[in-house]
């Protein structure tokens, strides 16, 4: 604001400031809170010519009386009230330093209108909030005020409530006790005191298995917390009350300390979320109790049937797409211009909770795709200009793309595809991540969209995000290449070769993250797959291949890892003429000799299952590879396979490998054992 601008009054009241006697400095400062009140240009005035730290100076002063020192925290806490730049230089000016020094005053109204000043403050979105855990004392002697008044209790749950961010702030606050001191505020007398303090566990709770684990023993006035959190969300508290509890119950139970199928959430906590959900509700009630809701249930798929059938919430969430309409019951001109800037949080929630019902459960999938326009609704979402909806939208099509019957029928006919490709094409890391996941699955051989995913040029585009820092981004282009790779034909598996490269290719086999290599492995696994592809991969690449698995078997990786390399390596060893990278390579042929003899049973039948390949008799030169592993003593672990000091050898590795192949791999082997002796 330009000096022209400050009137001569608001200059009238900064210099009453600075007058010696302290009397006028009083009712200088008296005015100047009657003069500020619902006026924002005039606190920007006041903050312009330089009061904040004229009246933080008086406030701080031993020599001000106390009046004087709790006139100026009122207007200090009155300019807080403003806008946000007024905000920023009062914290500018230190305010919040100067106002946690003065809650030392043993006064009581003194320390009230202090933590009303700070409490404005701290709410403030642009308030820094670690600047309430800079001194290590503050948060020890807020618990101790607690019991002071409800004023104080009112306050300082608001103001931790909003500090409480990060699972640092919550150990912080754990232990100097927050549990023990805010529980039986939970039945305070004040309404206001009550919903802050259940507030303030909320955001204690979520996410976190110790606040958790703790509030579920917590017995306030010999009741247990969690029927506290029930009473709360009876249908004649307030909404704001019903919500919250609802959130309190919901993190607890998501952190391990109470059960999905519990009664408090089944019959209370997941009713009450669906109950927020309907049209009756303010829009922001209705977005954070579908937010919630999805959160809840995201993992357990009892809930999600529970929830799929209770008050048609499947139906309901389709009101989510219409709000306000043009027939809208909303009279109230400021709400309905609310409501119409923040329609698109009602269908960020409605996608977020389509894709918590539909993530397991193919029935309710189908419900959802049949909900009005829906197809249309997400395909609609993928290209809203906001990015959480768009978020949403694609985790929605996610959800439903694990879905067979989805992916041949509503995902080819509204071809849901061309949207997901171009959303790939620029867009931040969260929503690649999701929709490069959902593209995974678009890619699965029995998908219909995998033909013109194809056509579309997608490989360079998986092969880039191969590249990316990000490992979940790295696992997603890996996995979508090795779909596209099963049973695909030799020009698509050549063009991914050629667009990865083989320097990239074996980049990623030395990937530190265990999900990418086991994705590449698997992609090199489809690549050198029937006869014809795996002998013109292996002409051309045969050397780094070996190299690469010679390098996985050799090092410390996982019994799942091995197995996927040792199966590779049987593919190889069904070539035509790639066998003979192996033939000739008696040190690979130690390495699956070795195996065979493991004690991991994965290993040995993915072992013999190469060996199987080498040495069949209707094969050319069977008989020399014969000769060879002869002379290398495989006969001899062949024969301990088949003549174990356990009789019922069979059975056990048909037990731990729980599939049918098994019988067949170990008649196989037992054919090989006679083949070869």
């Amino acid at each position: 604001m330009l000096k022209s601008e400050v009137t001569a009054t608001s200059r009238h009241y900064v210099d009453r400031l600075f007058d010696p006697d302290p009397q006028k400095v009083l009712q200088g400062v008296i005015d100047m809170k009657n003069a500020v009140i619902g006026n924002n240009k005039q606190k920007a005035n006041l903050i312009v010519l330089g009061a904040v730290p004229r009246l933080l100076y008086l406030l701080q002063q031993s020599s001000s009386s106390l009046e004087l020192r709790t006139e100026c925290a009122v207007v200090l806490g009155s300019l807080a009230m403003g806008t946000e730049n007024n905000i920023k230089s009062l914290v500018d000016c230190h305010i919040i330093p100067a106002l946690l020094q003065g809650l030392l005053c043993p006064e009581l109204i003194f320390i009230e209108v202090c933590l009303r000043c700070l409490r404005t403050v701290f709410i403030s979105p642009v308030t820094p909030v670690q600047l309430l855990y800079t001194d290590p004392t503050v948060i020890p002697h807020l618990m101790s005020l607690l019991s002071r008044s409800q004023r104080t209790q009112e306050y300082i749950t608001q103001i931790f409530s909003h500090c409480c961010k990060t699972p640092e702030h919550q150990t912080v606050l754990f232990n100097h006790g927050a549990i023990q001191n805010i529980a039986p505020l939970l039945i305070s007398p004040s309404y206001k005191v009550r919903m802050q303090a259940l507030k303030c566990f909320s955001v204690l709770a979520y996410e976190n298995t110790q606040v958790s684990m703790t509030l579920v023993n917590v017995l306030v006035d010999g009741e247990l917390l969690s029927q506290v959190f029930v009473r709360m969300m009876q249908r004649d508290q307030p909404i704001e009350m019903q919500l919250t509890a609802a959130k309190c119950l919901t993190y607890m139970c998501r952190a391990g300390a109470i059960r999905t199928d519990d009664s408090c959430v089944v019959l209370k906590t997941l009713p009450c979320l669906v109950r927020m959900c309907s049209k009756e509700h303010l829009l922001e009630e209705r977005v954070e109790g579908a937010e919630t809701l999805a959160y809840l249930m995201e993992p357990d798929v009892e809930l999600q049937r529970i929830a799929s059938t209770t008050d048609h919430l499947v139906a309901m969430l389709a009101d989510y797409f219409k709000y306000p309409s043009s027939v809208s019951a909303i009279t109230d001109i400021k709400r309905l211009d609310h409501d119409l800037k923040h329609a698109h949080e009602l269908r960020q929630a409605a996608f977020k909770l389509y894709a918590s019902l539909g993530s397991n459960d193919e029935d309710i999938r189908k419900k959802i795709t049949e909900t009005e326009n829906m197809m249309d609704r997400i395909v609609s979402g993928l290209s809203e200009s906001s990015i959480k909806v768009r978020l949403a939208a694609v985790r929605c099509l996610h959800s439903l793309s694990r879905s067979v019957q989805q992916l041949r029928t509503s995902f080819h006919d509204h071809a849901v595809w061309r949207p997901l490709m171009k959303l790939l094409q620029n867009a931040p890391d969260e929503v690649l991540v999701m929709a490069s996941s959902t593209l995974c699955n678009l890619l699965l051989e029995f998908s219909p969209s995998k033909e013109p995913i194809l056509e579309s040029g997608v490989i360079e585009l998986l092969c880039s995000l191969t590249q990316s820092d990000s490992p979940a981004l790295r696992v997603n282009g890996i996995w979508a290449l090795m779909n596209m790779a099963f049973q695909a034909e030799q020009k698509v598996k050549v063009e991914i070769v050629r667009s990865l490269g083989t320097e990239q290719l074996f980049r990623l086999l030395s990937d530190p993250d265990s999900n990418v290599l086991m994705k590449t492995l698997g992609l090199l696994r489809n690549l050198l797959s029937t006869r014809p592809h795996i002998d013109q991969i292996m002409s051309s690449h045969g050397k780094q291949i070996m190299q690469a698995v010679t390098l996985i078997l050799e090092a410390e990786h996982s019994i799942e890892v091995k197995e996927q390399t040792l199966c590779i390596l049987a593919n190889i060893a069904d070539g035509n003429t790639a066998k003979e990278l192996i033939m000739t390579n008696d040190d690979m042929l130690q390495k699956i000799k070795y195996y065979m003899g493991h004690s991991n049973v994965k290993l040995q039948l993915a072992a013999t299952f190469c060996i199987s390949n080498l040495i069949w008799n209707e094969e050319d030169g069977s008989q020399e590879r014969q000769d060879k592993l002869r002379e290398m003593g495989f006969v001899d672990i062949l024969h301990k396979l088949t003549q174990a000091s356990d009789p019922n050898l069979c059975d056990r590795w048909a037990r731990k490998e729980a599939n049918h192949k098994t019988h067949g791999i170990l008649i196989r082997c037992i054919l090989i054992y006679i083949l070869t002796t």
